[in-house]
């Protein structure tokens, strides 16, 4: 979406102009000028070609001529009726854009607003609702910006700065945030941890701009034998506003024991922001905040190219269930006999090494070995096995290739997480996790998510789902390696349906008694039992078999086919055939197929890029031709190996003994290379490859050169014909196909 001309005054966006050209009609671009304004939520839209205006008030519904544009003061005066110093004193502080190097998008832009618009109109609980990706901490940080600066705090006069507060439940999230509002002075940032209020036995007070976790503020040592939280050391009005990242999770809920600190701190503003639109789960958050004053779905997101589509291998294997044989050997623990163990007993109350070995296997076979890929796993120790798997299979020499990050992993985990997120970085590659990186986690050059544990929420899967959604250069999408079923989630009605409301009391999950200090990840519930360890039998390792089905998704969870998938990364593919039967034809003459790639370049398919679309079908050891046919018919790609093996027996019926040996010679580096070795350009080539030099043996053997090209040229039609339509078929297809040969 690109407007032709946006109309800017006192930093915000009044209105949208759509020009023509002269000889258009006057109101050519209204529908295009209203589909911007729509877009960018302003209430005047304008439609020119030159010669007069076209003036529409979305807000009224009414339109018309004008002789001409209003002054920028008048734009402003009839898009704010109503007078209010502090919306105008907002709109004095432009956006904090660092140099030019951090633009914000359109709905940040409106998100940011929307905020300031309600902050101005004394409204005390705020909520946001976006997308995971879509940049919630840089809206925040442009909040923050526009109070820091224009002085805005609870008394509403413009005598001191305002006393912010971000809140968070993960370290890390609290970290990217503080690292994210590196543009505010050194001084008036305040990292609060608990080690810090330890050594200088109080909470720091002096700064403008504090970022801590619900954990820390409700920890703290007991005074008389009672709980004294740390948050109890601020006076109830010492923040202004308070910021609650990933509200849905935590302070909002009824019965959370955060909820008590946002209740403390009753005087301040509070802005939650989610990623989840309202459900039975997480209704307490709106009922808490309220409905959000904007929302940017998943939907919006990929329609805007704002989030990238992906690809889901679901892979199964033979070993996906379990039950106990004698054959086996129990390492460890108590089997149950005759119990059936699924997914969501492994790596909690039975664990079988070689299973895990085999789907790590798989995945590092099936992915580039150098992408940054995070692995979902059961539990810590599990995301632990996972790692040291990963780095005795990795082709990688780096030693530091695979990490865990976890909450066990501490400093050291974060760390690699920093080097992770560093996109200048490649190494750590690889991270394994078991709850901590499913939200929140800013790593915009992930390409490969793996799900090794069951996920049974909709939320936490719209999150792990998110980690592999941003935008990045040279990224257009990411991929799902998909153990467990979990695409599942995408045949449930909520994975992107209407927001709705309802009782929540049977379906929340209770929150533990007392939060431990930094805790992050859940504790198992109940008493800990001894893990089972099963040893399979010899040889039954050998004999796992795997199944694997692609499919791809828009980031809305919809599916779509592969050609869509390929029209929205590369653009529709140029008419050049007009059905399959024609392709064939073109294909298979070396100087038809040659013209037909050449017009696809000069349309912007060039050999680099029908190269990547055979990356992403799957197709490596096929023919160009089977990418073209996939995405223009659906046809399932045949390895070049099975081409070869099937034209074996054209060639065996047509062609002399010794034809025959030359193009099994040619077959052969076919097979190897690719199709670049049937271009008549080749044929010199191969000739003297086979015959050592010796082109006279060839002209022997195989007869005069026109002759020989004869040969090799017509022999390629048998690679490319249909098992549904025998060779005469592919002669009148040949014949159609002439007018593209000329």
């Amino acid at each position: 979406m690109v407007a032709d001309y946006v109309l800017v005054y006192r930093n915000t966006k009044l209105a949208v102009i759509e020009a023509k050209a002269w000889d258009k009609p006057l109101t050519e671009g209204v529908e295009q000028a209203k589909n911007y304004a729509r877009k960018l939520a302003v209430r005047f839209t304008y439609a020119t070609n030159g010669q007069g205006i076209y003036s529409v008030d979305m807000q009224e519904g009414t339109e018309g001529e004008i002789a001409q544009y209003p002054t920028p003061e008048e734009l402003w005066a009839k898009t704010f009726v109503e007078q209010n110093a502090w919306r105008d004193r907002f709109a004095t502080v432009p956006f904090e854009d660092k140099g030019g190097s951090h633009t914000s998008r359109y709905y940040q832009d409106i998100a940011v607003s929307r905020v300031t618009e309600a902050i101005a109109a004394h409204k005390n609980r705020i909520l946001l609702t976006l997308a995971t990706g879509t940049g919630k901490t840089f809206i925040a940080f442009q909040i923050a910006w526009k109070l820091f600066h224009s002085r805005w705090n609870l008394s509403r006069k413009p005598e001191r700065r305002p006393r912010i507060l971000f809140l968070a439940d993960r370290n890390i999230l609290a970290d990217q945030a503080y690292n994210a509002f590196s543009a505010f002075p050194e001084d008036a940032m305040v990292r609060i941890a608990p080690d810090d209020i330890k050594k200088k036995g109080k909470v720091p007070k002096n700064g403008s701009i504090f970022f801590t976790i619900f954990q820390t503020f409700m920890s703290g040592p007991p005074k008389n034998g009672q709980p004294s939280p740390y948050f109890g050391e601020y006076p109830p009005d010492f923040f202004d506003f308070i910021i609650i990242d990933e509200c849905h999770r935590g302070g909002a809920n009824d019965e959370s024991n955060w909820r008590g600190i946002l209740d403390y701190f009753a005087p301040a503003v509070q802005l939650g922001l989610t990623a989840t639109p309202k459900r039975k789960d997480n209704a307490d958050t709106y009922a808490y905040f309220g409905e959000p004053v904007f929302i940017y779905s998943l939907k919006d997101g990929i329609n805007d190219g704002f989030l990238t589509p992906f690809r889901v291998k679901q892979i199964s294997t033979t070993l996906d269930e379990y039950v106990y044989t004698p054959d086996d050997q129990l390492i460890e623990g108590e089997i149950e006999t005759g119990k059936r163990y699924t997914e969501s007993d492994f790596n909690r109350i039975i664990e079988i090494k070689e299973r895990e070995k085999k789907r790590i296997e798989l995945f590092m076979g099936m992915i580039d070995q150098s992408q940054k890929t995070l692995v979902f796993c059961a539990t810590q120790d599990h995301a632990l096995a996972v790692r040291d798997l990963i780095n005795q299979m990795k082709t990688s020499t780096d030693p530091n290739y695979c990490q865990r990050v976890t909450a066990n992993d501490g400093a050291l985990g974060e760390q690699h997480l920093r080097d992770f997120q560093d996109n200048e970085k490649m190494i750590p590659t690889i991270l394994t996790t078991s709850q901590k990186l499913s939200t929140g986690v800013d790593a915009r050059n992930v390409r490969n998510i793996v799900l090794m544990r069951p996920i049974n929420s909709m939320i936490e899967f719209k999150q792990i789902i998110g980690r592999g959604t941003r935008l990045y250069d040279g990224k257009d999408h990411f991929t799902i390696y998909d153990f467990v079923k979990a695409h599942h989630h995408f045949s449930d009605p909520e994975w992107d349906g209407e927001p709705q409301g309802g009782d929540v009391a049977e379906t929340r999950e209770k929150a533990p008694s007392q939060p431990r200090e930094n805790s992050e990840e859940p504790s198992e519930p109940g008493e800990k039992k001894r893990k089972v360890k099963v040893k399979l039998a010899d040889g039954k390792a050998r004999t796992i078999q795997h199944m694997t089905c692609t499919s791809f998704w828009h980031t809305d969870g919809t599916p779509m086919s592969a050609q869509q998938f390929m029209e929205l990364l590369f653009g529709k593919l140029p008419e050049f055939f007009k059905n399959e039967a024609e392709l064939r034809a073109i294909w298979s003459n070396p100087d038809t197929r040659a013209k037909l790639l050449a017009g696809l370049a000069e349309k912007g398919f060039d050999r680099d890029q029908l190269v990547e679309m055979q990356k992403i079908i799957d197709a490596e050891q096929s023919d160009l031709f089977d990418v073209l046919a996939h995405i223009a018919y659906a046809l399932p790609p045949l390895s070049r190996e099975e081409r070869a093996a099937r034209a074996q027996m054209a060639i065996n019926t047509h062609f002399t003994d010794k034809q025959q040996t030359f193009l099994q010679f040619v077959l052969a580096q076919y097979v190897k290379v690719g199709v670049d070795e049937l271009a008549v350009e080749k044929l010199s080539l191969l000739l003297l490859l086979k015959y050592d030099n010796a082109i006279a043996d060839a002209l022997k053997d195989l007869g005069k050169p026109d002759q020989i090209r004869q040969v090799f040229v017509g022999f390629q039609q048998y690679l490319y014909e249909s098992l549904g339509h025998p060779h005469n078929n592919m002669q009148n297809a040949i014949m159609h196909s002439e007018s593209y040969r000329q």
